[in-house]
């Protein structure tokens, strides 16, 4: 019988971190110890958006690098996992009985959303990865509304992670990592780890009324999207643990959580 596996929720961040040893990427390996291995994965990335929602359908996904201008060296990084062609079907026929449609495609892979933070986690990479997209034309309630219908996957021993960032302002970004976080981040980081570790997804879903630090933090949501899905999979009551909450280069929250 499969372990219901926990939800996570990584803050990605710099592609570069995929290459990187430095706290962030060390919280990942820590946090990969305290999960069962699952037997197969599920991440919705802040890098795939689509009219309509689709998942990857392959058993052999493609690696993507989806990023310019970087050293060479990341581009050189290999990370391919295999698909489950099967899991997906089963996945599409599940959600569209419910109404909600999905599509399986095969055009598209793993993008740095997914193997840049996996290589970390589970850098054997002998677990099959699929992807959701984010569907552009839902609006937030719901993406959280098909986050509560993907909540089976984990009592099948899958875990799901949204990979994305709380805080994610390119615009006004600061030149060192560990340079001082503007005021209006730390304030609408801290607002919305509130409201998930109190089970206020009401102040999730309806996050723009925090007011300008939220304005501020997120110029597009496509990033803090994949919270929404991982908190829909959180059982009343059900912990949260916050095991990285750093601010990188001012206005990238890099704040990490497992549920359950």
């Amino acid at each position: 019988m499969n372990r219901k596996q926990p939800v996570l929720f990584i803050g990605h961040g710099n592609p570069m971190n995929a290459i990187s040893y430095n706290n962030f990427t060390k919280s990942l390996k820590k946090i990969s110890e305290t999960i069962e291995k699952p037997d197969a994965i599920v991440v919705i990335s802040a890098h795939w958006q689509t009219k309509g929602t689709s998942i990857t359908l392959s058993d052999d996904p493609k690696q993507i690098y989806d990023f310019y201008g970087f050293p060479r060296e990341l581009y050189n990084v290999i990370y391919q996992p295999k698909g489950n062609e099967k899991l997906s079907n089963y996945i599409i026929e599940t959600l569209n009985a419910e109404g909600a449609i999905v599509t399986g495609v095969d055009y598209w892979g793993l993008d740095h959303g997914s193997w840049g933070i996996l290589i970390h986690i589970f850098p054997d990479g002998d677990i099959p990865v699929l992807q959701l997209s984010l569907d552009v034309d839902l609006d937030v309630d719901s993406h959280y509304q098909l986050g509560k219908k993907l909540s089976f996957l984990r009592d099948m021993g899958v875990l799901v992670i949204g990979s994305g960032n709380i805080v994610h302002n390119l615009k006004n970004i600061g030149k060192e990592t560990l340079s001082e976080p503007y005021s209006w981040a730390v304030e609408f980081d801290r607002y919305i780890a509130d409201s998930v570790s109190s089970d206020k997804h009401n102040n999730l879903i309806d996050y723009k009324n925090a007011g300008e630090c939220a304005e501020l933090s997120l110029p597009t949501d496509e990033h803090y999207l994949p919270l929404i899905y991982v908190a829909a999979m959180q059982t009343p009551g059900e912990k949260t643990e916050f095991f990285y909450d750093e601010i990188h280069h001012s206005s990238l929250s890099m704040r990490c959580l497992k549920i359950g």
